[in-house]
This record gives structure tokens, sequence and C-alpha cells, in this order.
């Protein structure tokens, strides 16, 4: 609970010019300070350097050799938890791949494609029935303890993974979203079991070292002052590997990296879980791009 004071009485023996004079002292004081503070706080919070405004077109949208591609999937996903927005798969779309691909273009020399912080363009958003999901070698899926997929569905996510692809998948919590997500993966891949990452896998040290390792929450939780949700107490980081041993689904359960993306520059996130969050996106692209 946060504790505001009682706001204390006006001085009424004052005199109503000097009550006015020391507000306007104490502004000026105020303002002094966030000048001075202005410059440690873009240092804190870089990425609103170059928001892009609606019906904008990102830079470098020719050309670029990686753009962030989102999973459009079917399910029982709630559908309209945000005025404006759609089903479960669109969960801190489109701020988390604007946020997400500045960090990757300054982090890195990756060719990024650019994302519009406000109409999302510049990212890519792709149904698995679509002829061009294998120009991506890279897919992000959120919230997949609502997706439920088709058998054709998952008939072409199997050979999107084992022809090179590689799926990211975030933002699901406890016991029945896995049950969820492992019915439909089940159907991708009904023999090849969901194993833990190892710590010498490459993937945690393709760029960054990811030895040390923390839970990544939802900015909700952290409001409620934990840092899981639901029966997720424990973070798991697992996969499914193919037949090479090369990591085809990344699966991040009890963890929302992608709130951690969107809420990149809001004071109110912890700067080490973003980083942390960073570090493991920006990981699992070098790893899809490399292997």
């Amino acid at each position: 609970m946060v504790y505001i004071p009682a706001r204390p009485h006006r001085n009424t023996t004052e005199p109503m010019f000097m009550q006015y004079r020391h507000r306007a002292g104490t502004t000026a004081l105020l303002l002094a300070l966030l000048l001075t503070a202005l410059p440690a706080l873009a240092q804190r919070f870089p990425f609103r350097n170059d928001i892009a405004f609606e019906g904008d077109t990102p830079a470098d949208t020719d050309g670029s050799e990686f753009h962030f591609a989102r999973l459009i999937y079917g399910g029982d996903g709630y559908s309209d938890r945000f005025s404006g927005r759609g089903r479960s798969w669109t969960t801190d779309m489109p701020e988390a791949e604007h946020f997400f691909m500045e960090g990757l273009r300054r982090l890195t020399l990756v060719d990024g494609m650019a994302v519009s912080l406000y109409s999302g363009s510049g990212g890519e958003r792709l149904s698995l029935t679509e002829d061009n999901v294998f120009d991506y070698p890279f897919m992000y899926a959120v919230e997949v303890g609502y997706w439920q997929l088709s058998d054709e569905e998952a008939g072409i996510l199997r050979d999107y993974l084992l022809r090179g692809g590689f799926l990211m998948v975030d933002d699901f919590h406890g016991s029945q979203q896995w049950a969820g997500f492992i019915a439909s993966m089940q159907k991708v891949f009904p023999d090849r079991p969901v194993v833990d990452i190892k710590d010498d896998n490459e993937v945690l040290h393709v760029l960054y070292d990811l030895d040390e390792r923390i839970q990544i929450p939802g900015l909700a939780a952290l409001y409620n002052g934990v840092t899981y949700e639901g029966d997720g107490v424990d973070p798991t980081w697992r996969g499914v590997y193919d037949d090479d041993g090369r990591l085809i689904v990344a699966i991040n359960h009890n963890m929302d990296l992608g709130d951690a993306l969107e809420h990149a520059d809001t004071p109110d996130y912890p700067e080490n879980m973003t980083a942390m969050a960073y570090r493991f996106a920006v990981n699992y692209v070098i790893y899809a791009m490399t292997h």
C-alpha cells in the first residue's frame, strides 16, 4: 500500500501574493531539477527518441535483412482486452516489436526493419496458411496458452520449423495455460519431446551469456507485488529440437518478455528485467538467423 500524506492546510495568515511567490519559487526549483535530470532520463529510457507517427513509414523499408514476424492463430483468447485490439495473439502489439527492433538495431549489426510505435507498420503478422510464411526465419507467438491450431496449421508449422524456421513462444502462465499450449504443440510434433534448455546450449551464449536468469514478469503482476501469475511460480526455459540438435521452438513459460519489451521506457518496470528480456530476445534472433 502506498502512503499518501495528508495535504497541508493553506496558511490563511500569510498574504496571498506571498503564497503565489512561494509556489512560483517551488515551480522554478522543480523545473531546474527536471532540466538537470533530463540527460540521465534520456540515457535510462533512450527508445523514445525516434517515435514514428501514425501512417509514417519506418526507415529502411526496403532491403532489411530481418523483419519481426508475429504469429496469428485461432483459439479461445479474449476478444476485447484492449479497445481496438483483437485476440490474444495481439498482446503488447505493436509496442513490443517497436522497442525490440529499436534495441536490436542498436545492440547488434542486424539490419532490422523498424516498426512504427503507433501504426505497427514494418512488423509482419503472419497466418500459417499464408504463402509467405516461409520467407521469415523467426516468428513470435504470444499468449499461446490460448492457441488452437488446426491440423492444417500444425502441419505447416511443422514443415516451417523443420525447414529452418524458429518459433519463440512467450507470455503464458501456470498449469492450465501450459496444457493449452501442449495440446496444439503435440499436433505439431507428436514425436518430439519438450525439454529444458541446458545451461550450455548455444542459444544462451550466441551473443549474451545468460548464465544467470531471472523471472521476467508482466507489469500487472509487479503491481500486485509478485513476479508470477496464477500457479506459474517458477519460470522455465524449454525447447523443442530437430534431429540435428538445433533448437527450433524456444518456450518461455511463466514469463512475459513481451511486457518487458513493451514497457522498456516505463519507469515502473524494473530495468534489470527489461535488460534480461532484451538479451534473451536478441539471442533468439541471432540464433535463428545463424542456425
